[in-house]
């Protein structure tokens, strides 16, 4: 019997029926076919059930590392954490376009529940890969690009798994580039009045808004021909370890303890932000480390709409019977034309709720739904909803198209569980 499973977050387990380890496509062809149901499962960042493995699962940490290089094209095996890859990159001189703030994901789990940074002229991971190859429900080794079996290509980008397991993604990657990341406080009002210039001229920008009040702090982050002037190694400690991860962390314990401190918690968290201003390699401006646990819920909104239902969840929020401790999240992308992307045919924002583990959180994340899903909201694959099929079906033009390319190369199911059961139909 399989060691019991359980996500990041501890909002999805599984007791598989055993776990294979394969460092080989033969040895990852031949677990496949000798299963009747198969699911691969990444690092477990995912805070659905999208890894949850009813039969046998997949751990791809013996299929690792770099295959070819090609130019800016590398290809790479598909449990490469995204950590590896961007050490394996910065030697070679190479680096990804864009990043979101979490590198501890495999690539193939990253790209598959549509993983994305933020930045108004670029998309999400999945437009940075240009070929994928999967093993199928056959045992079947297949390649796929823009050029060679285009719909699975389409389809696998973003594939939630369901085709097959991926077993190398290439990337298209970019030279290695110095961010100068300036962060600092704001107020929500000024911050939104100004965010469509800010995304317009700067490369990447972010904000996180302290729900029981209107202070942000807003990052900045732009490509300069500078040599990197990095945080010092204590500051960076100070900053990220001490401050941002251990003290918040007991904040939040504080509050999950005296639910009536939330608000007030909340509130002086958002008056102590300070300021940051350094330049540092991509990498190491884009990830930030988060070692406090929680739950959340992501919906990509029309960028027209972002006002509008920001407006409506801060209504929500001084509804809410329970406080909120954790800052809300707010990132852009550039539209793309995946079949399964959230910001598949417009341009979007992302807006990210969440809740310290263990704390109220369902009324929370279900007015938000409602909020966003009155303006056409997607939910990230990879993060907390409620959706079905029937819901998501109106939601993507291509859904119809990934169901028939799902049908073709795994007609029996083999790659599926609960949650996609739910998300694709049966």
């Amino acid at each position: 019997m399989a060691t019991p499973w359980t996500n990041w977050s501890r909002t999805a387990s599984a007791n598989p029926h055993r776990v294979e380890h394969p460092a080989s496509v033969d040895e990852l062809a031949s677990v496949v076919v000798g299963a009747s149901s198969v699911r691969p499962r990444g690092s477990g960042h995912s805070f659905t059930g999208i890894a949850v493995a009813p039969g046998v699962a997949i751990d791809l940490d013996a299929w690792t590392g770099i295959v070819d290089v090609s130019g800016t094209l590398v290809t790479v095996r598909s449990g490469t954490t995204l950590h590896q890859l961007n050490a394996l990159l910065d030697v070679l001189g190479l680096a990804m376009a864009n990043l979101g703030d979490i590198d501890a994901q495999t690539v193939a789990g990253a790209i598959s529940t549509g993983t994305h940074g933020t930045g108004a002229k670029l998309g999400g991971l999945a437009t940075q890969v240009v070929a994928l190859e999967l093993v199928l429900a056959d045992g079947s080794l297949v390649r796929c690009s823009a050029d060679e079996r285009p719909e699975l290509f389409q389809a696998a980008r973003i594939g939630l798994g369901a085709l097959g397991v991926i077993s190398t993604v290439t990337l298209r990657c970019v030279p290695s580039f110095v961010l100068h990341a300036r962060e600092f406080p704001g107020r929500l009002d000024a911050v939104l009045e100004e965010f469509d210039d800010l995304t317009a001229v700067e490369d990447h920008v972010e904000f996180h808004w302290f729900p029981h009040s209107d202070r942000v702090i807003v990052k900045r982050n732009n490509r300069v021909d500078e040599p990197a002037a990095p945080l010092s190694a204590l500051r960076r400690f100070y900053e990220y370890e001490v401050m941002e991860n251990g003290a918040f962390g007991l904040v939040c314990k504080l509050a999950k303890a005296v639910p009536s401190t939330t608000r007030t918690l909340n509130r002086v968290c958002g008056s102590l932000l300070s300021e940051r201003d350094y330049r540092d390699v991509s990498h190491r401006v884009f990830v930030t480390p988060r070692r406090v646990r929680f739950v959340e819920t992501e919906y990509a909104v029309p960028r027209a709409a972002l006002h509008d239902v920001l407006r409506e969840l801060r209504a929500a929020v001084g509804g809410l019977e329970h406080g909120v401790i954790v800052p809300v999240e707010v990132r852009v992308a550039q539209g793309d034309d995946i079949w399964l992307s959230t910001a598949h045919g417009r341009d979007t924002a992302y807006i990210a709720v969440h809740q310290y583990l263990g704390m109220p959180y369902r009324r929370y994340f279900d007015a938000f739904e409602r909020i966003a899903g009155a303006v056409g909201g997607r939910p990230h694959w990879g993060k907390m909803h409620g959706l079905s099929a029937g819901a998501l079906r109106g939601r993507y033009p291509r859904f119809d198209d990934f169901r028939r390319v799902r049908g073709e190369v795994d007609p029996g199911g083999k790659f599926t569980n609960a949650y996609l059961d739910r998300v694709l139909g049966d």
